[in-house]
This record gives structure tokens, C-alpha cells and sequence, in this order.
């Protein structure tokens, strides 16, 4: 996988927050990991819930909707956060699928059915997770706590959705 890209054209002061720039371009390249499998599994998300079917289907669509939501707005934190290090964040599909571990899912053509979309969201959730402890290890060893916490969060609201999730296949 290519390192993060430095974000060109500033003519502004070099970046000095306390973090090197060798350790910046480590937790950027970790962050885009991370924001490829988050925007994975939003997208994901927001396909089954468009195309979910079956007895489960008021239930799954709204609590689909509710995930892919706060997805979404999570995306831009993460985002953000790379550019503030001085990183281009990666933001079209090709770039996602380079660097995502989340297969990408057919959606109108070949939808599965609820208890497949389920069980595919739990595994999408915990991978996010797995994305979330290999870039906050990063942070820890380079001091970088407002990542860290960024990370923490989303770390605990991936772990819930995959909980929520799984209990539905129980």
C-alpha cells in the first residue's frame, strides 16, 4: 500500500505540532486504511438498506439508516484529521478499494437476503474495528492523543453496531 500523500501546493509555515513528519505520514497512511474500510462499510450499509426485503424489513431498513447516517457524518472527522497532519485523505472509489479490507457488495442485481446483509454488516463493523487498533497503536507510539481519541470513539461505536448486529442472528 503507498504511503499518504503530502498534501502539495502550501506555501504556508511547515507543519510543527509536536509529531514528526515521518510519524505523520505513519498515522496518515493508517488513517486512510482506516477511512477506506469506514467508507466501505458506509456504503455497504446504505446499499442494504436500500435493498433490504423480508419480514425484517421496517426494522432493518431504519436501523440501517440510523448507521449509515452517523457514518457519514463520521467520515469528514477522520478525513479532516489526515489533512490536519498534512496528508491528502484519499476520497474516490479507486483509492477505497486499494485500501480497504472490506469486500464491496453487488446492490440491486444480486442484494442478499436480511440475514446475509446482517451477518455482512457485523463482519464489515469488526473490521473497522481491527482498522481502528492498528492505526491507534500508531498514535500511541507518536503521542498523536486528539487521533487516538478520534479513533477510540469509533472504535466503541463500531464495536456496539457489530453487537446490535450480531444479536439479530442469535
Amino acid at each position: 500500500m503507498p504511503a499518504a500523500s503530502p498534501a502539495s501546493g502550501d506555501a504556508g509555515p511547515g507543519i510543527d505540532i509536536g509529531i514528526s513528519a515521518g510519524d505523520r505520514q505513519k498515522i496518515a497512511t493508517e488513517l486512510s486504511r482506516f477511512l477506506a474500510d469506514a467508507y466501505t462499510l458506509y456504503l455497504k450499509t446504505h446499499n442494504f438498506h436500500w435493498n433490504v426485503t423480508g419480514p425484517m424489513f421496517n426494522a432493518l431498513h431504519n436501523m440501517f439508516e440510523e448507521q449509515y447516517t452517523e457514518q457519514w457524518n463520521a467520515l469528514d472527522d477522520v478525513a479532516e484529521r489526515i489533512r490536519a497532519l498534512g496528508y491528502n485523505a484519499p476520497g474516490s472509489y479507486a483509492e477505497f478499494i486499494k485500501l480497504t479490507s472490506i469486500k464491496e457488495e453487488p446492490g440491486a442485481t444480486e442484494a442478499p437476503d436480511w440475514r446475509e446483509m446482517v451477518r455482512q454488516l457485523v463482519v464489515g463493523n469488526e473490521a473497522v474495528c481491527r482498522s481502528a487498533r492498528k492505526a491507534i497503536d500508531v498514535c500511541d507510539d507518536a503521542d498523536d492523543e486528539p487521533t487516538e481519541d478520534l479513533l477510540i470513539q469509533r472504535l466503541q461505536t463500531h464495536e456496539k453496531y457489530a453487537w446490535m448486529l450480531r444479536s439479530l442472528l442469535q
